[in-house]
């Protein structure tokens, strides 16, 4: 997952922590600003208001509840999710910081991958826009949210079965798909559109996004198999 410049703010006092977890986020392409005190959090988000907090419960000057209450109360952050970070396991615990504001709780210790997980779910809830992925392979980019190609940085128009056909080929390059595979991923399993349907929409992806012969043939047809993604296409 490619998150479109999210803006998070960590409020983390275990030091060996918060930099693994500052790693893992800014390797998913997110600008994190940390801190370890409750107090310069909420000046941290009232300067800049971010699109997600990681909150522990246990940081300086103030607790991770009062921070949680305090940024649903300014008009800047009252709507930013929020997801606790606490070793307090206890369902009491977890209640009292999802009533005073909180999205999701994690309890420690968890997998950082786990965790970046959870925040791209709470961002497509709360934030669609924001959790976005952007599919490219070789030089075709596809924005799943704008609902746009690219290729070679110029725009490509595709209709949108063509759109869904290119965004599971993206998803799974180099993969080879049968027409009846294809029919099931794009068009449903319910669908009764015959099979010969899927040839007529590769060659209107494959007119499209080659531009009339411009680029190379990414589509490569493989005898008797189907069809897959990659620098080895063949008309």
């Amino acid at each position: 997952m490619s998150v479109a410049r999210a803006k998070m703010l960590l409020v983390e006092d275990d030091a060996a922590l918060a930099e693994l977890l500052i790693w893992h986020f800014k390797r998913e392409d997110f600008e994190v600003a940390h801190t370890v005190d409750g107090e310069e959090a909420l000046l941290l988000a009232q300067e800049n208001a971010p699109d997600i907090v990681l909150l522990d419960w246990m940081v300086e000057s103030l607790s991770g509840i009062e921070v949680c209450r305090r940024l649903r109360r300014m008009n800047g952050t009252a709507n930013v999710p929020i997801i606790m970070l606490t070793a307090r396991g206890e369902e009491e615990d977890r209640v009292r910081g999802l009533e005073t504001g909180a999205d999701d709780y994690v309890t420690k210790p968890f997998s950082p991958r786990e965790l970046v997980a959870r925040v791209g779910a709470v961002l497509r809830r709360v934030r669609p826009a924001l959790a976005g992925e952007t599919l490219s392979f070789a030089d075709v980019e596809m924005d799943t949210v704008g609902h746009k190609v690219r290729r070679g940085g110029q725009v490509v128009p595709l209709g949108p079965t063509e759109f869904r056909l290119l965004k599971h080929f993206l998803e799974h390059p180099g993969w080879v798909f049968s027409r009846e595979r294809l029919l099931d991923s794009v068009w449903g399993q319910d669908s009764d559109i015959e099979l010969r349907t899927v040839d007529v929409h590769i060659r209107r992806l494959r007119k499209a996004i080659n531009a009339d012969g411009k680029y190379q043939d990414i589509i490569r047809t493989v005898r008797s198999a189907g069809y897959a993604l990659d620098t080895d296409g063949v008309a």
